[in-house]
């Protein structure tokens, strides 16, 4: 099996990891294709990328998260992520509402809901699952630049048990379908 990884904020990567949050909102890297982020893959590496990060648009209870890169050059994978849903929402609305279950704030949301002048956003709902050794991976070319989805060479990386037990992912599912259903 070849796998692929999500690049994502690190704050977000460490917020999944630990539990803090379930839900990205994802609208697409500048060199996506015209139809923008797609959801390619339903298991995913979560690859933290320190690229393009922005204090101004996370929610202050994460602004503790934020650092430099630890080890420029190299790749820290931190866990396993499986999409239990995902919504494609186009209504402002809905996505503001998305705000409390996940990292960004509000303007964030909103700037990314009109990105490219195409109003909507994907909001994935993920079990993520820590690895037991992150893996760590030199990064090559192929990994850079603003995409999302990064394939990965053959890894076999061993998963623990998820950071959300199924009822507190299930109460999370049910906020964010109640949000999106406004």
């Amino acid at each position: 099996m070849t796998p692929s990884a999500l690049k994502e904020w690190d704050t977000q990567c460490q917020a999944l990891t630990s539990g803090e949050t379930a839900l990205l909102i994802r609208k697409g890297g500048i060199m996506e294709t015209h139809a923008g982020f797609e959801v390619e893959h339903r298991e995913f590496l979560l690859y933290p990328t320190f690229l393009h990060q922005n204090p101004a648009e996370l929610r202050p209870d994460f602004l503790p998260l934020l650092r430099d890169d630890p080890q420029p050059g190299r790749l820290v994978l931190p866990a396993l992520a499986e999409v239990v849903a995902v919504h494609k929402v186009e209504s402002l609305e809905q996505a503001l509402a998305l705000e409390p279950y996940q990292t960004l704030t509000a303007g964030a949301i909103e700037r990314r809901f009109h990105y490219r002048g195409r109003p909507w956003v994907h909001a994935l709902l993920l079990r993520v699952r820590p690895l037991r050794e992150p893996l760590v991976l030199t990064e090559t070319p192929e990994m850079l630049g603003c995409v999302s989805w990064v394939p990965l060479p053959d890894v076999a990386p061993e998963a623990g048990t998820p950071v959300l037990d199924e009822a507190e992912l299930a109460r999370l599912r049910a906020g964010v379908e109640a949000a999106v259903s406004r």
